[in-house]
């Protein structure tokens, strides 16, 4: 389909029970020249596994959070286009085909991963729904999966939505920055899967720091308007 350099950067943080399928799996994918996984300070075998697979690896020494470890992942890769995934998908990550194809052909120039629905019941959609609502007060644009951390996109575009927020505001820093800046986004239907976190008390303390860290986001972005 293309002679264009295509790097995923895969974001793991002790992610060793899927990190080496989710590697094997974007390794196989025609179109993905290149994964390199930033290793963030696990306390596993993340790195080893990663490794193992196929991929080129970055260890942090400290733990830096997703979206400082998108950062300096994206500052040691150079690429024509740009996968950014989750280390949890497994073998799922063989759908990333279907987020570079819209790419590739210039249909678009970012996409996002639209996942199924859920396989168990997980929070109150308090935390989708806060993306969700920046996002069209921002943008005008609604998104279905507007968490979703699976993307491709152009060099131009990343050049131009790095660096990427800290924490787990990163998605929909970039989704904001990107169309406020007239950038084709579109999502993608895939059938992508990942670790879920229920409705427990770990679940909700992951989505009351998302809930936090979404909120500092659009705050700055409303400053910056």
């Amino acid at each position: 389909m293309s002679h264009k350099k295509v790097t995923a950067i895969v974001p793991a943080y002790n992610e060793a029970e899927f990190i080496f399928e989710t590697v094997t799996a974007l390794v196989k994918t025609p179109s993905v020249t290149e994964v390199l996984v930033v290793d963030d300070a696990s306390s596993d075998n993340t790195a080893v596994l990663a490794a193992r697979a196929g991929a080129r690896v970055m260890t942090l020494e400290k733990n830096a959070g997703k979206g400082a470890a998108l950062n300096i992942g994206v500052q040691s890769a150079s690429a024509d286009i740009y996968l950014l995934l989750d280390g949890d998908l497994g073998t799922s990550a063989s759908d990333a085909g279907l987020l570079l194809e819209p790419v590739l052909t210039g249909r678009a120039d970012m996409t996002v991963a639209q996942f199924p629905p859920p396989r168990r019941k997980g929070g109150f959609g308090l935390v989708k729904g806060l993306a969700r609502w920046g996002i069209l007060v921002f943008t005008g644009q609604v998104m279905k999966s507007p968490l979703s951390g699976q993307r491709a996109m152009t060099r131009q575009v990343l050049d131009s939505v790095y660096p990427f927020a800290s924490g787990y505001g990163v998605e929909v820093g970039m989704t904001i920055k990107a169309a406020r800046l007239g950038y084709r986004v579109l999502e993608v239907p895939v059938q992508m899967t990942h670790a879920e976190t229920g409705r427990d008390l770990k679940g909700f303390r992951h989505r009351g720091r998302q809930f936090w860290h979404i909120t500092r986001t659009l705050l700055r972005v409303a400053v910056l308007k």
